[in-house]
């Protein structure tokens, strides 16, 4: 694993989401995030599996490798109702931003929580609020030797 995908291990994990959408009427999202390096490091696999409103969504998303031109690490997404797409990520100490041409989102880790404001901005160029999430870390079940 080389240095800069190092930067993204305190993602590593299981978390419990919650959050609620803050444009139009409010929607409550409830759900699990979980990521995970792939053998050898070069790509953090990240899954979610969330209710929004009434709406089950299930997204698998691949992170990495960083890329040194643009000091980015590219983020492909995938999600069950057959969209997709594709975000950068940076990193600044313990804050992360994702960002795309129409959606972005800062992420504050601090040890077993993170805190995620998320933005649209359906033109491009005027920005407005869409999520507040919050994520707690799952504590690893113990495992039991065979």
């Amino acid at each position: 694993m080389t240095p800069e995908n190092a930067r993204l291990d305190p993602l590593v994990g299981s978390w419990r989401t919650a959050g609620r959408t803050v444009s139009g009427p409010a929607v409550e999202i409830s759900g699990t995030d979980t990521y995970e390096w792939m053998t050898g490091g070069a790509f953090l696999l990240h899954r979610a599996d969330v209710r929004m409103g009434d709406e089950e969504l299930e997204v698998i998303e691949m992170i990495g490798p960083y890329d040194p031109v643009t000091g980015t690490w590219p983020m492909r997404s995938f999600d069950s109702r057959g969209a997709f797409g594709t975000m950068h990520a940076t990193v600044d100490d313990d804050v992360w931003t994702f960002a795309s041409a129409t959606e972005r989102a800062t992420l504050t880790v601090t040890g077993s929580t993170m805190a995620a404001r998320w933005e649209r901005a359906e033109n491009g160029s005027d920005w407005t609020d869409w999520m507040d999430m919050t994520f707690t870390r799952i504590p690893p079940t113990p495992t039991t030797p065979a």
